[in-house]
């Protein structure tokens, strides 16, 4: 009982792709290749025709977006804007739900085991940065999403050594964070066991004279603290 729409597969819904000529096809126009070449999207992997037009791997995306179908056949058979659409605002707007909606088809393609492999090749070439904590010595870090909903906040990078989330570097931080969802680290690593450091967890221990600091504060701290809790 699907309502039919111009353009579509009536089966499903979704826009039906064009038949595509492998020899006319130049895969350097794709629009997926083009976006993720773009300057500040280094995490991002380009996700495969294969699974983006399996369209099991996109339930219950369609009622997020209001203009799903246009942005759905914009990714699979769009190719490089040029300038005048970049400047056209209703092609900004429709670029914008793109974005959207491929960082979210990304957060489900990199759970797979090919969106895995690439991005363990990402991982271990150190293209994600290295943990800003000192104690970890540079170890490689991975991206993660501090919620599975977009916009709601950007990207941040968890340090599998110390195992914290720091904000990454400044040319990346303006991805959604729902780009990666807030469990690929976690699935990496259990998937890739031997990604776990081996190094083990340095502690800073604050010391004044070397002598250790009682449970890393000073008296005064302390007293501030007690201070607190009896007011409650």
């Amino acid at each position: 009982m699907s309502e039919e729409l111009s353009g579509t597969d009536n089966s499903t819904g979704y826009p039906a792709a064009e038949e595509e000529d492998d020899e006319e096809e130049d895969s350097e126009s794709s629009w997926i290749q083009w976006f993720c070449s773009l300057e500040g999207h280094d995490f991002l992997a380009e996700v495969t025709d294969d699974f983006i037009k399996d369209t099991s791997n996109l339930y219950g995306l369609k009622s997020k977006f209001p203009r799903f179908n246009e942005a759905y056949y914009e990714i699979i058979s769009g190719g490089i804007p040029d300038e005048d659409e970049l400047q056209n605002e209703q092609y900004l707007e429709l670029y914008q739900t793109c974005t959207d909606l491929y960082g979210l088809i990304h957060a489900r393609f990199i759970q797979t085991p090919i969106g895995m492999a690439i991005m363990r090749e990402k991982y271990l070439a150190g293209k994600f940065g290295i943990c800003s904590r000192v104690l970890c010595e540079r170890h490689n870090v991975l991206p993660i999403g501090m919620s599975n909903d977009i916009r709601t906040s950007r990207v941040k990078v968890y340090c599998p050594r110390c195992q914290e989330v720091y904000y990454p570097k400044d040319k990346n931080a303006e991805i959604d964070g729902a780009y990666f969802g807030s469990s690929f680290p976690h699935v990496l690593l259990q998937h890739f066991p031997f990604l776990y450091p081996l190094q083990t967890h340095n502690i800073y221990h604050p010391k004044i004279y070397g002598f250790k600091v009682h449970n890393g504060r000073g008296v005064y701290a302390e007293k501030v603290v007690t201070k607190y809790r009896t007011d409650i």
